[in-house]
């Protein structure tokens, strides 16, 4: 469970929430000289390249993780 502040300004190095031509996921961003890519903390995937052709919209920046305990 995440907990997201939309009042946040999404910036560099935060973790959002955002959806990418209509496909919902959560990375970290990183902008660094308008090149715009979503990253994943899990090795297993791909960074997300952002062209200026795709619709990128972020949702908030994830401030808080609550997991569960059994």
């Amino acid at each position: 469970m995440l907990i997201v502040d939309r009042s946040i300004e999404a910036r560099h190095g935060k973790i959002v929430i955002a959806v990418v031509d209509g496909q919902l996921t959560v990375k970290r961003l990183y902008d660094r000289g308008g090149k715009i890519q979503l990253c994943p903390e899990n090795s297993k995937y791909h960074p997300i390249k952002i062209s200026k052709e795709q619709d990128l919209q972020i949702w908030g920046v994830v401030t808080n993780v609550i997991t569960k305990l059994d």
